[in-house]
Order: structure tokens, then C-alpha cells, then sequence
């Protein structure tokens, strides 16, 4: 993972990820000095299971950052992804903080970095902010209760819909989706070749089309069809909680 020191304080300035561009302009002005830049390679690795946050990262652009839980097994089961509606990394506790989960980066591009202690430090000083990630919290604890549910009641069709649409709404919309096989396996918690016949359905119908290293979108709306309501339940607490924020076509063109 590559850093480059830039300067951050100006509204204008703002990285490309709608949790710091929620924030209005004095509250941005406490924390833009301390924010860096970086750009993630996809599988870099940001936490393992019992690390001490120290950094909150923030998705920008096409950046997409993955949750997994390491079982017993040695495989990792994939909760939820995050993308430039959010952040990851002592996002609510103040002090020390062991990871719980190992969180990797799904899709390469840039990232927002920000030591915990300034975020803490912001928060004690400003009340907006606090609010603001409080709610981003709730909002990521609807994501891991909708998951949860969404795991145990939808067929894997349904389940490798969403993750596909999910992954396209957080990159860039393009119907373009960096997704291969063995990683929308993971995200399913199956093995490949059940993803596989999966795939060759959709492909079949011409919902979709593989590349190297990626899904081509050709029909998103037959793909919705094809979906559970789970994406859909979490952009509306999104925008009930924290309007504005969950990726839309609006924010594409910012």
C-alpha cells in the first residue's frame, strides 16, 4: 500500500467517499490535516483478527473493502463489504480496539486514511461529528443483521445476485464488476463450482458475461429480478438514518 501526503483541508479537496463529504465544512476543517492518502492493491490486508486499530479507513471512488470472519475450518466467510458510503476501523470505541475481523481490500484504488486517536479527538470537540458516525455505525449494523438473515433464507441465485449488484453499486456503475468466481464464492460462503453453475445460469440468460478477472452487467434489471430485497432494505435505512450517503447515481458524477 502505497501513502501520499496531500493537502486535505480544503471542502474542494475532499476524498471521494461520501461519509467525509457528509461532513460540513468546520467539522472537515478538525480532521483534514491529519488525513492521508494511499493507494490499496486488491487482498492488501488492513486488520487481522486481534490487531490494534489504530487507522480508520476511508473506501474512495471504486475502493471496496471486505469483512471476513476466520472459522475454524481455515476458510473465511465474508459479512459485508464497504465502499465510499463508509469506513472501517474504530469507527465508534475511543482507546484500544482489537479487530474482531480480518478486513481486506476487495478492489484496489485509493483510500482516506485517519489515525483513530484524531478521529477520537474530533469527536470529543464536536457533536455533529459524533452523531454522524454513531449513525454510520447503526447503519453498518443493519448491513451485518440484514447478512446474517440473508444467509440463512435465500437461495445462493438470489444471494449472488445481490453481492454482484452490491459490488457494482459501491464501483463504478459501469456494469463492470472486478469480481471473479473464487471471490463471489467467498463472499457466498460456497464452494466454486456451485458459484459457477450460478454464473453460466445467469450467463445463459443473458443477464451477464465474464471476463478475465471480472462480470460484465448486460440486463441489472433482470438481474434485480433475480435478487433478494436485502440491498434494498439496507439503502432505505441508509437514507432514513443517514441520508445521502449510500452509493446512487447521483453521487457517480461528483
Amino acid at each position: 500500500m502505497s501513502t501520499k501526503r496531500t493537502d486535505l483541508a480544503g471542502a474542494n479537496d475532499r476524498p471521494f467517499n461520501n461519509l467525509l463529504r457528509r461532513l460540513n465544512a468546520a467539522d472537515y476543517s478538525l480532521i483534514a490535516p491529519y488525513l492521508s492518502l494511499v493507494n490499496a492493491q486488491a487482498n492488501d490486508l488492513l486488520y487481522n483478527p486481534g490487531d490494534d486499530v489504530e487507522t480508520v479507513h476511508f473506501p474512495c471512488g471504486p475502493s471496496l473493502v471486505s469483512y471476513m470472519v476466520p472459522n475454524e475450518d481455515g476458510r473465511d466467510v465474508e459479512t459485508i463489504l464497504v465502499g465510499r458510503e463508509g469506513a472501517v476501523g474504530g469507527i465508534v470505541s475511543q482507546g484500544f480496539l482489537p479487530a474482531y475481523t480480518r478486513i481486506t481490500v476487495k478492489f484496489g484504488g485509493p483510500f482516506a486514511r485517519l489515525p483513530v486517536s484524531k478521529l477520537d479527538a474530533t469527536k470529543i470537540k464536536s457533536q455533529s461529528v459524533r452523531n454522524i458516525f454513531a449513525r454510520y455505525a447503526d447503519c453498518m449494523l443493519a448491513q451485518i443483521f440484514q447478512s446474517t438473515a440473508c444467509n440463512a433464507i435465500h437461495s445462493i441465485e438470489q444471494r449472488a445476485a445481490k453481492w454482484i449488484i452490491s459490488a457494482m453499486e459501491r464501483t463504478n456503475g459501469d456494469g463492470v464488476v472486478p469480481l471473479t468466481h473464487e471471490q463471489l464464492s467467498t463472499l457466498l460462503g460456497v464452494g466454486r463450482s456451485y458459484t459457477s453453475r450460478v454464473i453460466q445460469n445467469f450467463k445463459a440468460e443473458g443477464v451477464l458475461e465474464t471476463r478475465r478477472g471480472s462480470i460484465v452487467v448486460r440486463d441489472v434489471e433482470a438481474l434485480r429480478r433475480r435478487a433478494c430485497l436485502c440491498n434494498e432494505a439496507v439503502r432505505n435505512h441508509f437514507e432514513e438514518v443517514l441520508r445521502g450517503v449510500y452509493p446512487s447515481e447521483a453521487s457517480e458524477a461528483c
